[in-house]
């Protein structure tokens, strides 16, 4: 394999990680908790929504929704990341890439 395919490989693969990268910032994934919280993450997993059901606030019980809340974001954060490594993956045949 010559040089000059190589950097065309690298080209290519360049311009289909930022292709990726794109479709990633514009991906919405959500996570859910009890039925009654909902969070939503872009796919560059910025959190981009919290939706409480108003059945779920109880004055006396915060902590509760407290923990839902955080189960909820951490379920759509799971999902970006499934998302990107599996879009990643896609481009870079599987390897694990550093940053990525």
């Amino acid at each position: 394999m010559s040089m000059a395919n190589l950097q065309r490989m690298a080209q290519q693969m360049q311009r289909e990680m930022a292709r990726v990268q794109d479709e990633l910032g514009q991906a919405v994934v959500e996570g859910s908790a009890g039925g009654v919280v909902r969070a939503t993450a872009s796919g560059k997993q910025e959190l981009l929504s919290i939706t409480i059901d108003p059945a779920a606030v109880d004055p006396a019980d915060v902590e509760m929704l407290q923990d839902l809340v955080l189960t909820a974001v951490n379920d759509a954060l799971q999902a970006s990341r499934d998302l990107a490594e599996s879009k990643m993956a896609a481009v870079t045949g599987g390897m694990r890439l550093p940053g990525m």
